[in-house]
């Protein structure tokens, strides 16, 4: 299939092609035709699978087949963070490019003043965040009246950050009926399910890639240490290693995240943290430097990193596991996006062995280990004299799987 087959608009196919985008990807193919009808949708597809053009697409064609006439936006995305919310702004403007569609970003960080002189002025999409969005509804600054369009995009991490309320909170004032459209990285867990039987009539339910499914472009890795030091070891080679373009290396907390940058910095690596106490100032500059390659290795947690717009990633690296399988599934889809091969590695202590756990049963695979010549972990050399020391690390409860060779690099 190509995008001339789903029937959108010539300005909107010679966008696709200046941006070299040929044919539609899985979700793609998939969800548009059903947005164009008018239906509601309830997705779940991966990261890095193409799902913001996958809805930006439909409605720009309703769009420019029904222009809007009011002073007031017609279609409303929202979106978990103010990052992910500037990224799909992007994405709309680049595939919008040409057309008469204005559109409005409001979300936190920013002067309520200067957001309410935004919407002031005619807009047909409005893209924010729930919880400024409804602070303007209730002071009677913004008007959804005239919205018939409503997006909601990572469904799941809005729960996870308890929008949920203000999500529902905020679509109760739209007077008339709207079609309505949820995107997840995932629709099992975060209740997710609760979430769309309150907003979608009889939607279509449309699942690419399961939430245990990762893209065979990203190659993943166990890297075993025996203490902190060893760990940082591991991590100061392979970041610093020749086929490490850029990194992105995720730990759980914040005072982690400080302690790794600076430990990197001491190392003469260029490194960066970045984390929720940060203004939004300060992150776009954070974020333009990695993304110009200033910066090599962005050191972040998971609440910083939802919604940054890094491309070209080389490498995923977790400090520290992730407590869940589907966050694991988050995080490595940072890298080996679109035609790109990643890699993915993981850096596992003794006290995390646990986690690594839960995240091969999400797997439902073992995942390879490999070494460093000169790095090999201690404590498994004291475990080859061990007669069981050749059986698999992982086995599932009912399917027990064999172990994949070990990956000497």
């Amino acid at each position: 299939m190509t995008f001339e087959d789903l029937f959108l608009d010539d300005q909107l196919l010679k966008s696709l092609a200046k941006l070299d985008f040929k044919t539609p990807t899985a979700i793609q193919e998939a969800v548009i035709p059903v947005i164009l009808e008018r239906k509601d949708v309830l997705a779940g597809a991966a990261t890095g699978t193409g799902k913001t053009a996958a809805f930006v697409l439909p409605i720009l064609q309703q769009l420019i087949d029904e222009p809007n006439h009011s002073d007031h936006a017609t279609v409303l995305i929202l979106a978990p963070t103010r990052e992910l919310a500037f990224q799909i702004q992007h994405v709309v403007k680049q595939l919008a490019y040409g057309l008469d569609i204005n559109t409005a970003i409001i979300t936190g960080g920013f002067s309520p003043a200067k957001q309410t002189e935004f919407i002031s002025q005619k807009c047909d999409i409005i893209i924010g965040t729930p919880g400024r969005l409804l602070n303007l509804v209730s002071d009677e600054v913004l008007d959804l009246s005239d919205i018939d369009s409503v997006i909601i995009d990572e469904a799941d991490r809005m729960l996870d950050m308890g929008q949920g309320p203000d999500v529902l909170s905020l679509l109760a004032t739209i007077a008339n009926g709207f079609q309505a459209c949820l995107f997840s990285a995932t629709l099992a867990g975060s209740g997710v399910d609760i979430f769309a039987e309150e907003l979608l009539s009889d939607a279509e339910i449309i699942q690419i890639d399961a939430a245990n499914q990762h893209s065979e472009q990203i190659s993943q890795y166990v890297y075993f240490a025996d203490n902190r030091t060893h760990k940082q070891a591991l991590l100061e080679a392979i970041v610093s290693s020749k086929d490490c373009q850029t990194a992105l290396v995720f730990c759980n907390k914040k005072e982690q995240a400080n302690d790794v940058a600076e430990w990197l910095q001491s190392r003469n690596i260029s490194a960066q943290v970045m984390h929720g106490d940060f203004s939004q100032a300060i992150r776009r500059d954070k974020t333009r430097k990695f993304r110009q390659s200033q910066i090599k290795v962005m050191v972040a947690t998971d609440v910083a990193a939802r919604g940054l717009d890094l491309s070209n990633i080389s490498h995923v690296i977790n400090y520290d596991l992730p407590f869940r399988g589907d966050i694991y599934i988050h995080r490595i889809g940072r890298t080996g996006r679109a035609d790109q091969t990643g890699i993915a590695i993981n850096l596992v202590e003794h006290h995390d062995r646990k986690q690594l756990e839960r995240i091969e049963y999400h797997l439902k695979k073992p995942l390879p280990i490999g070494k460093i010549k000169g790095l090999e972990p201690q404590s498994a050399k004291k475990k080859t004299k061990n007669k069981n020391s050749d059986k698999p690390r992982y086995i599932a409860k009912k399917d027990r799987l064999k172990a994949e060779k070990v990956v000497d690099d």
